[in-house]
């Protein structure tokens, strides 16, 4: 009974995985002979890892990554990419956003962008660091009708809070002035406090005239907060003339599509 009573407190106290543990132990004759330091380590082991693969499977659920099952021991640099695999296998290391960096993904459609940058989204949630992704017409619109209702601020914390923010999509379209100020108070916010992945199908250099037609303040004050605290991939064809998608490389083959 006093087993008993310890289990139901433990479960109580939601400390079910120790409690399982421990029901377990007593069930097992041969953990008679075991130490208890050792068998409380144990049990208290379970409870701790139990707990942080939890919080791992919530902090990947939450970042609602575009492809979660993306791994940088999966990129492959024999595709035909240029690649810098010394700065990807660096940058996997999470060290950019203790250091509040940003990472330009750069290339052409199909080029991995959205894969690579998921990748490092989710090696940041292995090292327990709050993710979001998000397209950049998601984000301008959540935005602007935020703006419209009178929520701004708080909608703005959605893309401030997290620690690493995937921004898919950067730029595709020009950004209206209202955008582009959208925009930038998100920036401004998010400089020196957190870290920012912008995957685009534009070079840099083209990137202010996406914004406002660069005719803006507002082109230069985002760019201005963004370019030079920030590493660069472009992902490059080795061969242009035999350039393919990516997604044609993993797609169903067409031989079994019809």
């Amino acid at each position: 009974m006093i087993n008993q009573s310890t289990i139901d407190k433990l479960i109580e106290m939601r400390l079910t995985s120790m409690a399982d543990a421990f029901r377990i132990q007593m069930d097992d004759p041969a953990m008679k002979e075991v130490p208890f330091e050792d068998r409380f380590g144990m049990l208290v082991d379970v409870e701790y890892t139990n707990r942080k693969n939890n919080r791992l499977k919530r902090l990947i659920r939450n970042a609602e990554l575009e492809q979660p099952d993306a791994s940088i021991a999966a990129i492959d640099y024999t595709s035909g990419r240029k690649l810098n695999k010394s700065l990807i296998t660096r940058l996997a290391t999470c060290e950019y956003i203790a250091e509040y960096r940003n990472i330009f993904i750069t290339g052409a459609t199909g080029s991995g962008k959205t894969y690579m940058a998921c990748a490092f989204g989710m090696e940041a949630c292995k090292q327990y660091y709050t993710v979001k992704y998000v397209r950049l017409p998601d984000l301008l619109l959540d935005l602007q009708a935020a703006r419209a209702d009178g929520n701004f601020v708080n909608v703005l914390k959605k893309y401030t809070n997290p620690l690493l923010l995937v921004i898919d999509e950067w730029l595709l379209l020009k950004l209206t002035e209202s955008e582009a100020r959208n925009l930038f108070e998100l920036i401004h916010k998010r400089r020196k406090r957190s870290s920012t992945i912008f995957c685009s199908q534009y070079r840099e250099s083209e990137w202010y005239q996406q914004i406002c037609g660069g005719e803006s303040t507002l082109a230069d004050a985002i760019m201005d907060r963004i370019s030079y605290d920030s590493y660069k991939i472009d992902i490059e064809s080795t061969d242009p003339s035999k350039d393919i998608s990516m997604r044609e490389v993993y797609g169903l083959d067409p031989a079994q599509a019809k």
